[in-house]
């Protein structure tokens, strides 16, 4: 191993910037000492460099340290282009195919993508969540064996099949991105709150579900016409908004034609605790049990591993 006691690694996403300073441990696995928050690459006016260096200038008296970058960073809109991997794929590949450069004398790792073809021959890829799928497998090696559906929800949702610790397909859902533009550039939401009504959640979810036919568009709409008629409020219309979407992401996986859904004990879900709670109410309220995760743990696992990849003498 080489003589390195710290390193910085960064998730870099389309909205937010989530950067964590690492110690190494006695067994070569890091541990937060620090976090940062930035902005995302669709915030910043293409000033990649200057963002960075700006957010982990307090970090400086530790030296020149190693950066490793995960994310839309190294996307077509990012700042260095990382190449994609193809499924199906096994998680340890991601280090001999990371993309590495120097920049004011840190050397700097982007983490490549990933991409798979689905049932209907359209193709997905992914970008940051590899690392949340590597930590996973790590943390719980029991779901390196079998087939399981993972869950990872944000601003592109991604529902993962993995067979035997190897990545075979995903398909992704806009639903994070969705929620944003309709409460920020729509007439259904006239007043924002993080406030979070689990009944109208609920009443959302239900909404999708006892449609005939799981029609999104006419379903969003509903968001205005209950508010119209008094069957919501304004207080509690991003509540049920969430729900539709949530609602309708969960019905697509249920019915996706790359897995039957019932032959999974339960569905594994990593991210933010608000947001894991409401996937696992929705896919409850379908008639499917969950297993929460949080997504911090199991992406600086990724990161570890990564790491002791990138900086072992072989």
């Amino acid at each position: 191993m080489l003589n390195i006691e710290h390193v910085i690694v960064a998730d870099w996403g389309s909205t937010h910037l989530r950067a964590y300073l690492c110690k190494v441990n006695d067994t070569n696995n890091l541990d937060v000492i620090d976090t940062a928050k930035g902005l995302g690459i669709t915030k910043i006016d293409k000033q990649f460099e200057q963002h960075l260096f700006q957010l982990i200038a307090p970090w400086k008296d530790y030296g020149q340290l190693p950066i490793i970058l995960s994310g839309q960073v190294g996307s077509t809109v990012g700042w260095k282009e990382a190449d994609y991997l193809s499924c199906p794929v096994l998680p340890k590949k991601l280090a001999s195919s990371c993309f590495e450069f120097s920049c004011q004398g840190h050397q700097i790792f982007i983490v490549p993508g990933l991409s798979c073809e689905t049932a209907d021959h359209n193709s997905d890829v992914m970008r940051g969540e590899e690392l949340q799928i590597f930590g996973l497998l790590l943390n719980k090696p029991q779901y390196q064996q079998g087939r399981h559906l993972i869950c990872l929800p944000g601003t592109h949702t991604k529902w993962v099949l993995i067979d035997n610790g190897e990545v075979q397909l995903f398909k992704t859902a806009m639903t994070g991105e969705l929620y944003d533009l309709l409460t920020n550039h729509s007439v259904l939401i006239q007043k924002q709150t993080d406030n979070f009504d689990l009944d109208a959640f609920t009443l959302g979810v239900n909404q999708i579900k006892n449609s005939e036919v799981a029609s999104l568009s006419h379903n969003i709409f509903s968001v205005r016409t209950k508010q119209l008629f008094g069957q919501i409020n304004e207080d509690n219309a991003c509540s049920y908004l969430s729900g539709i979407l949530i609602g309708s992401d969960v019905h697509g996986a249920i019915h996706a034609n790359e897995w039957d859904i019932s032959n999974f004990e339960s569905v594994l879900i990593v991210g933010s605790k608000k947001l894991v709670q409401s996937f696992a109410t929705a896919l409850n309220i379908f008639g499917y049990e969950s297993i929460l995760l949080e997504e911090a743990d199991v992406a600086i696992a990724g990161y570890s591993q990564l790491y002791k990849s990138l900086f072992s003498k072989t």
